[in-house]
């Protein structure tokens, strides 16, 4: 009798649909849950949403959601338009009086300029704006010999001609005097301080007797303590060797007393 052949057995090649199986079930419930939390989300973010929109147009949600309107009893509030003030007639006066400063400023120097315009061409003589007014800086070489304080013949003409535009005005002016740093050690000056201040003293005197009124004129010696130059050079000594003419555009204000209390306060 033959043998029965054994059939052959054929590989199963679907079992992966049971593990395909496994991982769609897992899949729909992870998606399941995740859609549980969003909704739970949702609702929180929707309380938000009402609890704002509520808090910026005045109404108040019902449980359901809805909103209720808030009745005002007030008057409503009407935007005012802004005003612009116009400046105090105070300040308006103060800003037109150095305008006007200003003009009469430049005018001065104007003819300064003009008065001086050789020794300008020259390099002796400088005009400087600064944001007190105008300074006329003249080197001593033009005004003085070395080492004394008298004005030599040449330079007492210039000097008038500055004296006669300043006449005509009634800013305050101050002249100062400066010196380089070599040492002077004589009767009449001890230091370079002296040399200087009477100096600035000398056109001072000169100033006022050309109709320059005295309560207007500041003589200052700064002896060298204010160079514009190093005193290293023969340049440098001899612009350091100056005398400056500040026509202040700043008029003297009236003082006013401190009343008692400030002043212990300040104390």
């Amino acid at each position: 009798m033959a043998r029965k052949r054994r059939e052959e057995e054929h590989e199963n090649h679907d079992r992966w649909l049971v593990s395909y199986a496994d991982f769609i079930t897992l899949l729909f419930a992870f998606f399941v849950v995740m859609y549980a939390v969003s909704s739970v989300n949702e609702g929180k973010y929707k309380v938000l949403s009402n609890s704002l929109t509520n808090a910026f147009s005045n109404t108040t949600a019902k449980p359901g959601g809805q909103p209720v309107a808030v009745v005002q009893t007030g008057s409503p509030i009407v935007a005012r338009p802004i005003v612009k003030m116009d400046k105090a007639p105070e300040t308006q006066k103060a800003e037109e009086k150095k305008k006007e400063q200003r003009s009469q400023m430049k005018s001065v120097a104007s003819n300064i300029m003009d008065a001086l315009q050789p020794l300008v061409a020259q390099g002796k003589v400088r005009l400087l704006e600064t944001s007190r007014g105008v300074t006329i800086e003249i080197n001593d070489s033009i005004l003085f010999p070395p080492g004394t304080s008298t004005l030599q013949p040449a330079s007492s003409s210039a000097m008038g001609a500055i004296a006669q535009v300043l006449a005509g005005t009634d800013f305050p002016i101050t002249i100062e005097g400066h010196t380089d740093n070599v040492p002077i050690a004589t009767p009449q000056f001890p230091s370079n301080w002296e040399l200087s201040a009477m100096r600035a003293t000398t056109v001072l005197r000169l100033f006022n007797a050309s109709g320059v009124g005295a309560e207007r004129l500041t003589a200052i010696g700064y002896g060298e303590t204010r160079p514009i130059l190093t005193n290293t050079t023969v340049e440098g000594r001899a612009r350091n060797r100056r005398v400056s003419i500040l026509i202040d555009s700043n008029r003297p204000e009236e003082p006013t007393e401190l009343p008692e209390g400030d002043t212990a306060a300040a104390r």
